[in-house]
Parts: C-alpha cells; sequence; structure tokens
C-alpha cells in the first residue's frame, strides 16, 4: 500500500509546534527589524468573512515585459531550487536555522546552474487578525528577496506556504468563506506590491492543500478561484502575470483523480498546475521505522544492497516514478497547462557507515538525477527542496552558511539529471 507524507516540511512544522525597479542593486545582507512574528498569531484560524479592500490602486493593463505565455515559460525555466525553511519559517526568516538571505546568495544559486527559484512564504505571521492588512516592512523584505532573483534574470514562483494551517487545515464547508475572505486579502496586498515585476515572476496560491475527496476539491477550486481573481484585479502586469494552482495535497494520485476542473482565468494559456513528489517516502523522508513500513536506504536497479538487504526499496522504483509523472504529462502538460514540480528531494541518511552509507549517498544520487530527467522528459518543471540542512536526514545541497554547494554528489546529480 502507497504511504506518502507530501512533504518533509509538514513533519519539520510539527516538531516546531510541539517543543519596483529591476536594475540590479548591490545592497546584500539586509539590516531588518521586526523579524519576531506575533507568537499569538502562529495558529490563528480565520472567522471573519470580510475585510477591507486592499485592491486601492487598480492599474490598466500592462503587456510591457508579459509577452510569454506559461508554455513558453515553462521551456526557459530549467532547473529550479526551493529557499526552503526561510520566508516561511514561523518566528522569522532566521528561526528555523538558516540565515537571512541574501544577493550573494542567490548570485551563487544562478552560478550553480539554477534558472529558477521557488520561495515558500509566510503571510499570516506579519498580518493583522482583525483586519488582514500585511505589515509593511514584510512586503518591503519579500519585495527584497524577489528583486535579488530577478536581478540575475531566475525565474520566481512566490506562495502562501503552510503559513500557520489557515487554509489547509481549513478546507471544509464551515470555513470557506473565512478563508475566501483572507486569501482575497492576502493576494490584493501581496500582487498589489510586486506588480511591477516582469513575467520573470509567478504566483502561487497555496502549497500542500490536504485534499481526499471531490467535495473537499470543490472548495480547494474556489479558493484557487479567490486567488486568480485577486491578483487579476489588481491590473498592470498582474493582468497577464503566469498563476500556479496546487493540485489536491501537491499529490500526483489524488491530482490525476480529483483535479478535473480547473479555475476559470479571464487571461487565457497564464495557469500552471503544481504537484509535489517524495516517493517512496520511506526512502524520500522516513526517518523511523513505522507500523505501516520501514525505512528505505536503497533505491534503483544497480543500487540494492547485498549485505543490508532488509533496507532495499520494496516498491516506488524506476517504473513506478516514470507512471507517476506520465500521468501529469497525459492530464496537463500535453493538454498545454505547465506543471510545475514544485518540491522533490531525498534525504541523507548520514547515521549510516562505511559501504553501506557509501552505497545509500550513491542510490540517493542516482534518485534525485532519474527523478529530474523524468521530470525533464514529461514537461515537469523541477524544483529541488531544499531546506538548508546538510547533516543527518537533511535535504540540503547548498551551504547557506558561506554560499557554496555543500553536496557536490547530489549537486550534480540534479545537474546531469537536467541535461
Amino acid at each position: 500500500m502507497k504511504t506518502r507524507k507530501t512533504s518533509p516540511l509538514g513533519v519539520f512544522l510539527l516538531a516546531v509546534l510541539l517543543c519596483t525597479s529591476c536594475a540590479k542593486k548591490e545592497d546584500d545582507a539586509p539590516q531588518l527589524s521586526g523579524l519576531k512574528s506575533p507568537g499569538n498569531q502562529l495558529m490563528a484560524k480565520p472567522t471573519r468573512t470580510s475585510y477591507p479592500s486592499y485592491n486601492t490602486s487598480p492599474q490598466p493593463a500592462n503587456a510591457t515585459g508579459m509577452s510569454s505565455n506559461a508554455v513558453q515559460l515553462a521551456s526557459r525555466m530549467g532547473l529550479g531550487w526551493n529557499i526552503g525553511n526561510t520566508l516561511e519559517a514561523i518566528g522569522g526568516e532566521t528561526y528555523w536555522g538558516n540565515p537571512l538571505i541574501t544577493q550573494t546568495l542567490i548570485d551563487s544559486i544562478k552560478a550553480r546552474g539554477f534558472k529558477a527559484i521557488r520561495i515558500p512564504c509566510s503571510w499570516n505571521q506579519y498580518a493583522d487578525q482583525n483586519t488582514a492588512k500585511i505589515q509593511d516592512w514584510w512586503l518591503n523584505r519579500v519585495q527584497q528577496v524577489v528583486q535579488y532573483c530577478v536581478n540575475n534574470g531566475l525565474y520566481v514562483i512566490l506562495n502562501i506556504h503552510w503559513d500557520g494551517g489557515w487554509l489547509d487545515e481549513n478546507i471544509n464547508s464551515t470555513a470557506q468563506a473565512s478563508v475566501i475572505a483572507k486569501q482575497k486579502a492576502f493576494w490584493e496586498q501581496i500582487a498589489t506590491k510586486m506588480r511591477d515585476f516582469d513575467e520573470h515572476l509567478l504566483f502561487a496560491g497555496s502549497n500542500e492543500p490536504p485534499v481526499s475527496n471531490s467535495t473537499e476539491m470543490s472548495i480547494l477550486l474556489s479558493y484557487h478561484q479567490t486567488f486568480i481573481n485577486a491578483v487579476r484585479s489588481t491590473g498592470g502586469r498582474n493582468t497577464y502575470r503566469t498563476l500556479v494552482v496546487q493540485g489536491p495535497s501537491t499529490d500526483i494520485d489524488k491530482t490525476s483523480t480529483l483535479m478535473n476542473t480547473l479555475p476559470s482565468d479571464p487571461t487565457a494559456g497564464r495557469m500552471m498546475v503544481e504537484v509535489h513528489y517524495y516517493g517512496p517516502w520511506q526512502f524520500c523522508g522516513l526517518t523511523n521505522d513505522e507500523s505501516w513500513g520501514t525505512m528505505f536506504y536503497y533505491w534503483g536497479q544497480g543500487f540494492h544492497s547485498t549485505t543490508d538487504p532488509s533496507r532495499n526499496a520494496t516498491w516506488g522504483e524506476e517504473a513506478y516514478l516514470a507512471a507517476e509523472f506520465q500521468k501529469m504529462k497525459t492530464k496537463f502538460v500535453n493538454t498545454g497547462i505547465p506543471v510545475v514540480l514544485g518540491e522533490y528531494g531525498a534525504i541523507r541518511r548520514l547515521s549510516l557507515s562505511g559501504n553501506n552509507l557509501s552505497l545509500h549517498l550513491a542510490s540517493r544520487a542516482y534518485w534525485i538525477k532519474y527523478a529530474t530527467q523524468q521530470a525533464k522528459a514529461n514537461g515537469l518543471l523541477p524544483f529541488y527542496w531544499d531546506e538548508g540542512s546538510l547533516g543527518n536526514n537533511g535535504f540540503g545541497i547548498i551551504n547557506r552558511q558561506n554560499n557554496s554547494v555543500g553536496d557536490w554528489q547530489a549537486m550534480n546529480a540534479l545537474l546531469q539529471g537536467a541535461l
């Protein structure tokens, strides 16, 4: 039986909860104040069904720098990288152990061969819960990070991430009106603030919205529709901006079976669908044996262990992965809807030693290369999940302390897979 957690971030979050111009700017480490967010807003649930309108300065449609449709953009976006566990960190940008994002970091990402960056981002913790007004300093900071990327000609996907669960934990009819109100208020503000960026910036309306049936899918579509309507209403370049909507749970199987309708968009040809992939989770993310399955250390043809056979993958290998990605090609890519593989990755198990560690790391590199190859072959846009950790059970590849490659084996696997 397939048992999969859709994101390593979800596991990490549970642990945390329990215990303007596009010209190049030379400023680097920002001097920020107010990095601590109001603690009482961590798990705030939307209760209001209306907020003040933040679409206070709509502009006429502006097609300057926005000539490419979604398919044309997809053909140029190439290999992508996540700035994980940073701007979405509950408590502030550095609270989950990563340093402040700088221009130097983004320069180094571009130099490594990446062409696109996904920015997971939190907003609710920086917003007034009575008015949904996002603090200006935070909008300015996110705009600054987007600018770092655009300075390098990188494409950027900016989202609303888990964000305390105000959307993800409320895909139900009881909360629907209040979620729609907050989704509208937030995206009117985000879209207005980022409106002057050209087509290098894309918006994504959520992250991994959990959906398990057609009723919940219908509610999720109403949240996606609110996102699209809010962005388009601000006008200017946002009239033509490419927008990304998430499949149910960003799970490929659920997206294939449940996402049979997309939200309507007054601007044709400017929509992408997003899914994530960490399969099999027993290899990619599981850190303890569970009743439903045990950890896999070795994955793929030619990478099974003869001395530690109980840890070989028993399902979810090459043929399965290729078939999963092909589902997205058949359903969306072949019909002119690009698919963003917004997160994918596998942890390194440094608790192993000797030949077992060497075989595991080689197997992990093979998984990264193969997944990237299959994404490209099926028209999916791969964004590797890097949460900044280079230690045991970490996904990280880039050392953000010195802006260097911290895992060349995995880095080379990404680059080879993207060829």
